[in-house]
């Protein structure tokens, strides 16, 4: 049965009835009695935003859920270090404004126990923004957490060296629906998956200028922060499709990969790259970055922006690296739209230009008409 819907007949079925908090003590209060299937409901207002806690224990049926009262009046979460959840299993949080915090928007980690994850989490209608605003900051930082979601989820301006959401050794997730926004030159990532992560999925997301790289794929780890420990790759098995790119110093970077998978995307105007293949974890034991598979993407560039389609860096399997059926069209000089790649592209389109609704205004939809429909984001992008 598919998560969502699991997590929705496990409400259902809830005997508790919902706990409604109108300030921090009785959140507190609240989060220390909590069992499965509590339901905590915050009322509308302003709360600091800096508490943690730990050992929450839901079930599958019966999860922990904390959300807004008024779906339409959500609590904010302002300044303070951010929320900070440990150890915690099944655990749904919903409906909640956090900004303007000096650490972390929220951070759900499995308190140092490597070999026993978090599990269990769902994240929904989040709104995080204004985080940091210097150094190596995240809106939402998941750290040794399983089979997870995060849903229709709004993060705006992270930390100058952080990321939109940030992941270290997290395995079998999902971030669907959610928007990135920040600026082209700071802020990392929009999203990062490093550590040893696997089995993660980007779909139906939109970045707006999110970071240097929109999204890294694997990343530089200290060896010690590996979960559960290093397994020579900082990422595996990783899935991007169906999102909308705007900006950004390079759509997506494949960093100490072992097997990810990036189609169906729409990349508009990368301010110098479309993709980058590194290697930065270079410790005795992991495989040079590889077997990427890159296909069906629709990449709309600039030649006085992108001065190649794809950066390779040194001690990587360049040629391991997959393309095939992608769209290419250079606005500004459509007979320079075949881009140099580190390996021959398979059934490729070079010059034929998209057709979109309005770009100018953000609005990469294909028109009816386009010659191109058959590649790019195939789902409609959230818009917020």
């Amino acid at each position: 049965m598919p998560p969502l819907l699991l997590s929705l007949l496990a409400v259902l079925a809830s005997p508790f009835e919902p706990t409604r908090v109108d300030s921090l003590p009785e959140l507190r209060a609240a989060l220390a009695a909590a069992q499965p299937g509590t339901i905590i409901e915050i009322a509308p207002g302003d709360y600091e935003a800096g508490f943690s806690a730990a050992d929450l224990a839901g079930t599958a049926e019966r999860p922990i859920i904390i959300r807004a009262a008024d779906r339409k009046r959500p609590p904010v979460f302002r300044g303070g270090r951010g929320i900070h959840f440990s150890r915690v299993d099944h655990l749904r949080i919903e409906d909640l404004v956090i900004e303007k915090t000096s650490a972390n928007g929220i951070n759900i980690d499995d308190g140092g126990r490597l070999t026993r994850p978090s599990r269990g989490i769902v994240l929904a209608r989040l709104q995080i923004a204004d985080i940091g605003p210097r150094g190596n900051i995240d809106g939402i930082k998941l750290s040794g957490v399983d089979d997870f979601r995060v849903e229709d989820c709004l993060l705006e301006r992270w930390g100058s060296g952080g990321s939109g959401i940030d992941m270290v050794g997290c395995n079998r997730g999902e971030i669907v629906g959610c928007r990135f926004v920040h600026g082209d030159a700071t802020g990392d990532n929009g999203v990062q998956t490093k550590g040893g992560s696997t089995e993660i999925v980007v779909r139906r997301c939109r970045f707006d200028h999110a970071g240097q790289r929109a999204i890294n794929i694997g990343g530089s780890t200290g060896l010690a922060f590996f979960r559960p420990k290093p397994a020579g790759h900082e990422a595996s098995r990783i899935t991007v499709e169906d999102c909308v790119f705007d900006g950004s110093t390079a759509a997506i970077a494949f960093v100490g990969v072992d097997g990810a998978t990036v189609r169906r995307n729409t990349i508009h105007r990368p301010r110098r790259w479309a993709f980058r293949i590194l290697q930065e974890t270079r410790a005795p034991g992991f495989v040079p970055s590889r077997k990427g598979a890159i296909s069906e993407n629709l990449i709309v560039f600039r030649a006085g922006e992108m001065v190649d389609a794809v950066n390779v860096g040194d001690a990587v399997d360049a040629p391991s690296f997959r393309f095939e059926r992608n769209a290419w069209f250079c606005l500004d000089r459509p007979d320079r739209s075949r881009p140099r790649l580190p390996s021959t592209e398979i059934g490729g389109r070079y010059g034929v230009e998209p057709r979109f609704e309005s770009a100018d205004s953000g609005d990469f939809r294909l028109r009816g008409d386009s010659p191109l429909r058959d590649v790019g984001a195939r789902l409609e992008p959230p818009g917020r």
